[in-house]
């Protein structure tokens, strides 16, 4: 019995985080839920955005699929997702990117892009040296740029992925990016097998547009594994089709990209797909890939088939959230 965590988060996080829930439980992996939330309404109930009770919840678990929280807008407010990566030291952000029969104009995209979690701009070191200037301190050591690396080369190796590109603007940002490419550069010499590129980050958006079929694997640095990853999900129909995990030595949470769409909320049309695919990717995390692999074959045959009232308003259906849960559901036994 696997001793999971489950945080439902704002908006639509309860939601597609159930449905997710649902689907990975019809896999027949034994799983214990252990359930929290965060977000906006636990702020206003209990005045924490993130209660220590549910970062206990993530300590006490095996891994963690949550939904997505809304960060209120204004200052005081330390982005929830950042706190997490930070508290539970998330190195490693995974996120696969694929395109789908029917849902992009690009065929064969099937990438990953591996984006270091802790550091760069995101360390949040700010300094206002006057009311008309702000200093923002972008963070890149040594010991991180080497982890990410590790993480994107021992994946492209146990996954058969031929080549690895990295990511930066070490042309302007001499000693910073220049570290993070020192670090890549001496992880690559141990896999010769991987073939090993490096993109300029303004070059590489303009690569994925043109000819995105040409990136296996991606490692970069925060901000712009960041910028990329919403970018490359453009290409394949959307956030609502792009799964994530944020991964370290002791920790992993496991949650889908978008947002949590209060517009919607409540009115059972959300998009569960995103959070689905990051349920598979706990899976495999926990060493239950076979039951991953079922999940992700049942969805590409949903989307392959593009039945109306099997999909949401988003995939140009007339779909709703329980539909499509129960349509995957429904393929894993075809």
């Amino acid at each position: 019995m696997y001793r999971i965590g489950l945080i439902d988060g704002d908006g639509i996080g309860k939601e597609v985080s159930e449905g997710a829930a649902k689907v990975m439980e019809a896999t027949g992996v034994p799983i214990e839920w252990v359930r929290g939330s965060a977000g906006a309404a636990v702020l206003e109930a209990e005045g924490e955005l993130i209660p220590e009770k549910v970062m206990d919840l993530i300590r006490s678990c095996q891994a963690t699929l949550k939904g997505p929280i809304t960060t209120p807008i204004g200052s005081g407010f330390k982005s929830v997702n950042v706190t997490l990566r930070q508290a539970f030291h998330l190195f490693s952000n995974m996120r696969p990117v694929r395109s789908y029969p029917g849902l992009s104009l690009y065929k064969d995209i099937d990438l990953i892009i591996f984006r270091e979690n802790t550091e760069d701009l995101y360390a949040g070191r700010e300094v206002k040296i006057s009311d008309d200037e702000v200093h923002g301190i972008k963070v890149i050591t040594r010991g991180a740029s080497t982890a990410i690396a590790k993480e994107a080369f021992d994946y492209a190796r146990a996954n058969g992925r031929k080549k690895v590109s990295a990511v930066h603007k070490a042309n302007i940002m001499k000693q910073a990016d220049g570290l993070f490419l020192e670090a890549v550069r001496a992880v690559a010499k141990d896999y010769p097998e991987i073939t090993y590129n490096e993109v300029i980050v303004d070059n590489m958006c303009m690569q994925l547009v043109m000819k995105p079929q040409q990136f296996d694997v991606i490692v970069t640095e925060n901000l712009y594994g960041d910028i990329l990853s919403d970018l490359a999900a453009g290409l394949v129909g959307g956030l609502g089709l792009v799964p994530g995990a944020n991964i370290g030595k002791d920790a992993a949470i496991f949650e889908a990209v978008h947002g949590s769409a209060p517009d919607i909320a409540g009115k059972g049309i959300a998009n569960p797909i995103a959070m689905i695919l990051s349920g598979a990717m706990l899976l495999d995390y926990i060493g239950e890939r076979a039951a991953g692999d079922q999940i992700r074959s049942a969805v590409e045959s949903l989307l392959k088939d593009g039945i109306a009232n099997e999909l949401t308003p988003d995939l140009g259906g007339t779909g709703t959230t329980n539909g499509i849960v129960e349509a995957i559901i429904g393929r894993f036994s075809l």
